[in-house]
């Protein structure tokens, strides 16, 4: 007989994260993430890099300092002993230094506070307020999922968000939910743009094309680096496999979204849409190719 009771309750986090102090940033994660917790949340999902504001806003040598190796860091120890204490999954984005080599790492951390793996950002932007290909190496680890609480996950990492390929893959790969840490917010070459609709479409499209909930968790508020501001649209949602926001934020909440997802139901639409079955793979070589 088909399962039909498997489910996974996830929760996003949005909060400002510009304090100074990196430590009080993973503090007020941490208090989220105890909230989340005693709500029910069996995956829980900061946003990126989230010990401190979004650096990338400047090219500064001296912002290198900031990377860790993955054991030393301390937003992934902090997770770490949250998980283990809390009985939960954590997904941390954070600067990883692997010997001379930086990334926009993730750390996949288990309900026992143990490492599962990590994800190395495939996607680096390079552009106004954005500046991280200054600062990261393209992942070299390839597309990641886990397998939590009886469900198997894939996360990607912000700019990641805005590719399909990036969602397929994951999906072939077994995913059943796709979860997007993010930092985005205003352009510094167009106060009048806001992305913050089409963030949001790209990724329920990811959801409608692979028949998965999809979760976003985006910073809030306005921060300072060096002589740079920007603002952060905030905008973190749940949403289910048709695509249907299942809870939300606008820009300005700070707080826990939460939301048990139907990964039996979700499965059964997967199938019946036929997206999988009738893939033409060998028609797709030119998505292989350099343009």
């Amino acid at each position: 007989m088909a399962d039909t009771a498997r489910s996974l309750t996830v929760a996003a986090l949005q909060l400002a994260l510009g304090a100074e102090r990196e430590a009080d940033n993973i503090a007020a994660v941490g208090e989220l993430v105890e909230e989340a917790a005693r709500q029910g949340a069996q995956v829980i999902l900061p946003p990126e890099l989230f010990s401190g504001p979004y650096f990338c806003t400047v090219e500064d040598e001296a912002l290198f300092a900031l990377a860790r190796p993955t054991g030393e860091h301390p937003a992934v120890l902090a997770m770490q002993a949250l998980a283990a204490r809390l009985g939960v999954a954590i997904p941390t984005s954070y600067f990883e230094r692997d010997g001379p080599h930086y990334y926009n790492s993730l750390a996949m951390i288990g309900p026992d506070g143990g490492l599962l793996g990590t994800y190395r950002k495939s996607h680096i932007p390079d552009g106004p307020g954005y500046e991280e290909k200054y600062y990261f190496r393209p992942g070299n680890t390839g597309f990641r999922v886990w397998d939590v609480f009886g469900a198997r996950i894939g996360v990607g990492v912000c700019w990641d968000q805005w590719y399909p390929e990036c969602a397929r893959a994951m999906a072939l790969l077994g995913a059943e939910v796709l979860l997007y840490p993010t930092a985005i917010g205003s352009e510094p070459y167009d106060e009048a743009l806001d992305t913050s609709r089409m963030w949001r479409r790209a990724m329920l499209g990811h959801a409608v094309s692979n028949c998965m909930p999809v979760i976003a968790a985006n910073r809030i508020g306005d921060e300072r680096v060096g002589t740079t501001g920007q603002s952060y649209y905030g905008h973190s949602f749940i949403a289910d496999e048709w695509g249907d926001f299942v809870a939300a934020f606008g820009a300005t909440e700070r707080g826990v979204l939460l939301a048990r997802l139907d990964l039996a139901r979700a499965a059964r639409h997967r199938a019946g849409m036929g997206f999988f079955r009738d893939r033409r793979p060998a028609l797709y070589h030119r998505l292989g190719e350099d343009v």
